[in-house]
């Protein structure tokens, strides 16, 4: 299948990298092209780790150029560009036309929803609750694959779509993926915000002095406990929608395929293994940047809407928010789009099943 990846960092070449070992054709949209420059001039795409491989990757001129060129188009960029990338893409999607989220976050599959309900265009929508793999790139023409998820979250919205989402993620990334009740499932099940939280927030000197760490071997106790009183809120917002999602030692177990224990322990474990990873070595990381404004604020969000509220999620985004100086909720460009604070818990709840 011709797939077109608007992003190319890191998940995007990971991706490009999959798609094309497993005989699809990946193009890669690079929106300021400056990433993609030296992929265009005719290099391979060149993979280490979990994936070996050295592939050819078609480079897209423009959004429009990928977008017409595709059977499926992958959104695989950090959130604060995922509204910028759907403008750009929404004019030149057409009925039917498959877009996957990888991955999902703060109900941007709502906004892209709501751009292509003005133009009366209707296609399947298929958020994942993470990203397929993690890496790191090496160059401008070279992906570290770290890791390659077992298992991940999938829905369609509209939920119609469903079952058509979850056979065109099987066909193209392979039988790992598991379908949940809906978009807001998804929106749910995305747990790097509160571990990056507890994680950043509790070795916040060691990135701003730009310390080599180890991440797995400083998910200490107490970090590990703060980690689990997160994924607590977390939980009871879920059951207020009756939505079964992973628990955080699940996801640790299932993502990293280490014995389900507390998740300091997990991340003991793989520390132990050489797999802990090493963490953010500047306090301008995704971690904060990404995470808080467009991961923690949508749980707040739906907190408030259910009134089950997730305190230590809005705690964290205000001591945040004072350390870097900055409002880090006006970074956040897509949630005051949707209006999402004046619907009631089953309006919202509507909403993520069938969209605009």
């Amino acid at each position: 299948m011709r797939v077109s990846i608007l992003g190319a960092g890191a998940i995007a070449y990971g991706l490009a990298a999959y798609l094309a070992e497993f005989g699809h054709s990946p193009m890669l949209w690079s929106p300021s092209g400056q990433r993609t420059r030296t992929l265009a001039a005719g290099e391979l795409l060149k993979a280490t780790g979990a994936i070996e491989a050295a592939v050819p990757v078609r480079i897209a001129k423009d959004c429009k150029d990928a977008v017409t060129n595709a059977d499926v188009v992958v959104i695989a960029l950090p959130a604060y560009g995922h509204r910028m990338v759907m403008n750009a893409a929404a004019p030149h999607l057409v009925d039917d036309m498959p877009v996957i989220i990888s991955s999902h976050s703060s109900f941007s599959a709502l906004y892209l929803s709501k751009l292509l309900a003005e133009r009366k265009v209707r296609l399947p929508i298929v958020v994942w609750g993470t990203t397929l793999l993690t890496g790191r790139q090496q160059g401008l023409a070279e992906i570290r694959v770290a890791n390659i998820r077992q298992k991940l979250d999938v829905a369609t919205l509209p939920f119609s779509y469903q079952g058509e989402g979850h056979e065109l993620c099987t066909t193209l990334f392979g039988d790992r993926f598991v379908e949940r009740d809906g978009m807001l499932a998804i929106a749910l099940s995305n747990l790097n915000p509160q571990n990056h939280l507890g994680i950043a927030l509790l070795n916040l000197t060691r990135m701003e002095k730009a310390e080599r760490w180890s991440q797995g071997g400083n998910v200490t106790p107490a970090v590990g406990r703060l980690i689990e009183a997160l994924d607590t809120e977390r939980l009871a917002i879920a059951a207020h929608f009756g939505i079964a999602v992973r628990t955080v030692n699940e996801h640790f177990s299932l993502s990293f395929h280490v014995p389900t224990g507390s998740v300091s322990e997990m991340n003991q474990e793989m520390d132990r293994q050489g797999r802990g990873g090493f963490g953010p070595t500047t306090i301008e990381s995704r971690y904060i940047l990404e995470d808080v404004p467009f991961g923690l604020l949508p749980t707040v969000l739906l907190g408030k809407i259910t009134g089950k509220p997730a305190i230590l999620h809005e705690s964290g985004v205000s001591l945040l928010s004072a350390a870097y100086g900055r409002d880090l909720k006006a970074d956040n460009d897509i949630l005051p789009a949707l209006g999402l604070e004046a619907l009631s818990d089953v309006e919202l709840a509507h909403l993520s099943r069938e969209g605009f």
